[in-house]
């Protein structure tokens, strides 16, 4: 086992990070922004350092920074938790040759699996379902104007190098073709300096649908079952559950199966996602792999009993997955509480918090790093707060989530609660009658 982590990475999943460590009795030290100097993933850890001013490319994203942290104070591993370098292929490259262990894939597998074209054709060779679409990228605006031919509208154009709603973009006809394939392409070069696009077929009212894997060094993968990020905006994720409401047992053993055959066709080491999008006729198709943990891992973790940190530590030190996943109990959300203003376009709204109580109870966790007087940074991602709810079944959890968002309060700041508790009242929501459209159709202001 590792003798220290350091976690490159800050906010709720730094602490979160840390939490597992100290009780795997394993040493952490933290790395942090000047802006950062307060915040709580560096009072606990058992060391810090100082890696740069605010701006993220001079400290969280600054590789030699990092590396240097890991060496002065002795670290043989890092942990890059979610963002910022933990899909970063080169990162993981030098962590190695400068012999310290990268907690997640090879440099190899995952510059491969986040190329989505490669990543798609991988998938389609061993079996797994598509998205109709190009091959891979396509060469130019011609190109793609003869593939839809074949596939037709309405197609998605997609950044071959992306994540996150960047360089996406919905074409519904050939005439539309030329504008979208220019923005899209000048939207992905500026956000991963790649502009080259691939193309698919465009899925009408999906759900999301993501199966969480972990795989070790010995050939294992298990699944641990699905979760439904459909409720998003801008292609953000705001709330997952699991299970999801939507697909049969038939269908959840298949996405199973097929998350199982894609990572083992990689030799797939580490915590992963496979992600589908799923149609009216449960019919799934894969659209991409996250070589990472997610935002919203706690959500498996509370049905199936198991720390998927845990596991990745374990992994990456070449020992065997030990918590083989069993039959999940109940029902789970995670809401994400951002600091953005709902009712002006989830405008951010950094700034001091005046008070804040978290809510508690039975199957009530919040995984934050915020605290009363806390000021909030405008340089970084928006998250404060994830509330993960549990109960015996959907119903129950959702009248938990009502009673928990009741208590919760955080002054000072716009947050996404009250849009939360909106939902959560909200006639399609109970129901599941709803796609990724959710939002823009019921919440556009």
């Amino acid at each position: 086992m590792f003798k220290k982590i350091l976690i490159a990475n800050r906010g709720e999943i730094a602490l979160r990070i840390i939490r597992t460590c100290k009780e795997l009795n394993i040493p952490t030290v933290a790395v942090y922004s000047e802006v950062d100097k307060d915040s709580l993933h560096v009072v606990f850890a058992d060391e810090a350092v100082c890696i740069g001013p605010a701006i993220s490319k001079e400290s969280y994203l600054k590789i030699p920074s990092i590396i240097s942290a890991a060496q002065v104070t002795g670290a043989d591993a890092i942990h890059p938790g979610y963002g910022f370098l933990a899909e970063n292929a080169e990162f993981s490259e030098i962590c190695g040759e400068s012999n310290i262990k990268f907690i997640g894939p090879s440099p190899d597998m995952i510059d491969k699996m986040g190329d989505k074209a490669f990543a798609k054709s991988t998938m389609k060779k061993c079996g797994v379902p598509v998205v109709p679409g190009s091959d891979g990228a396509v060469a130019d605006i011609a190109e793609a104007k003869k593939i839809a031919e074949g596939i037709g509208y309405p197609l998605m154009l997609k950044a071959s190098a992306g994540g996150g709603g960047k360089g996406m973009r919905v074409v519904w006809k050939e005439e539309e073709m030329q504008k979208a394939f220019q923005t899209a392409s000048n939207e992905a070069l500026s956000a991963f300096n790649n502009g080259e696009l691939y193309l698919e077929k465009f899925i009408e009212n999906p759900h999301h649908v993501e199966i969480q894997i972990v795989g070790d060094q010995f050939g294992n993968v298990y699944s641990y079952g699905e979760r439904d990020c459909t409720i998003q905006r801008r292609h953000q994720k705001l709330i997952e559950e699991t299970p999801s409401p939507i697909i049969s047992e038939e269908t959840r053993r298949k996405m199973s199966e097929a998350a199982i055959l894609g990572a083992k066709s990689v030799n797939y080491e580490g915590a992963g996602t496979i992600e589908f999008l799923v149609d009216n006729n449960q019919n799934f198709y894969f659209i991409e792999m996250n070589t990472r943990i997610q935002v919203e891992h706690p959500v498996t973790e509370m049905v199936n009993n198991i720390d998927l940190i845990k596991q990745q530590i374990i992994v990456a030190a070449g020992e065997k997955i030990t918590q083989i996943p069993g039959k999940p109990i109940g029902h789970c959300f995670e809401f994400r509480i951002n600091a953005e203003d709902p009712d002006n376009n989830f405008r951010p709204s950094p700034g001091r918090i005046d008070y804040l109580h978290f809510p508690g109870g039975f199957g009530v966790r919040v995984d934050s790093h915020i605290y009363n007087q806390y000021k909030v940074p405008p340089n970084y991602d928006s998250l404060l707060a994830k509330l993960i709810i549990w109960g015996s079944d959907r119903e129950h959890a959702i009248a938990r989530a009502i009673r928990a968002f009741e208590e919760f309060a955080i002054d000072g700041i716009k947050t996404t609660i009250p849009f939360h508790m909106e939902v959560l009242e909200n006639e399609k929501f109970r129901a599941a009658d709803y796609d990724t459209s959710f939002i823009d159709k019921y919440f556009a202001k």
